[in-house]
């Protein structure tokens, strides 16, 4: 599939073709490396809350929790997400243009399309579950937050797979 994309872009550049797809591989490369940020953040944030649970309110641990876990959430997570938007969509816009929009139906994309509406929602969760700790009124337990704390990875598992084998296709 990659080499026909690429033979695709090669006829694309010698047209005078849309600077997309001219920097899909910078692209592809940017993406990448937003999904990495994020999913870092995404599998240290529950961890932070596992150390949260243990800390007394208003002591100096949690004080010091709730300012790296506002900006983990801030300077980390978010702009990745946001990257890693940008550039997944810009990604889907090349390969609609350049292959046909038909992969939006194959099981191997249905399959990583779920996986970013779960991390997204969990993304949301997480930061939902900041605004609570921040409050003093979480109510998850570390048992919670250890046995969640890997379904970031999972999920990101499931959509590579689904990606680079393109099951079903």
């Amino acid at each position: 599939m990659l080499a026909g994309l690429s033979e695709a872009v090669r006829r694309q550049r010698a047209q005078g073709g849309d600077v997309l797809i001219e920097n899909y591989n910078l692209f592809r490369g940017l993406h990448i490396l937003s999904v990495i940020a994020w999913m870092a953040g995404m599998l240290y944030l529950p961890r932070l809350y596992v150390y949260h649970t243990k800390a007394i309110p208003g002591g100096e641990l949690d004080t010091t929790l709730k300012v790296m876990e506002l900006k983990l959430l801030r300077i980390i997570i978010n702009p990745a997400m946001v990257a890693t938007f940008i550039f997944g969509l810009s990604l889907i816009w090349i390969d609609g243009h350049v292959r046909g929009w038909g992969f939006l139906l194959k099981p191997w994309m249905l399959t990583k399309i779920g996986g970013i509406i779960f991390m997204s929602g969990w993304h949301g969760f997480l930061s939902g579950a900041r605004r609570k700790f921040e409050a003093g009124t979480n109510t998850r337990s570390e048992k919670f937050w250890r046995m969640t704390n890997e379904l970031p990875f999972i999920a990101a598992a499931i959509m590579v797979i689904s990606i680079t084998t393109k099951f079903m296709d």
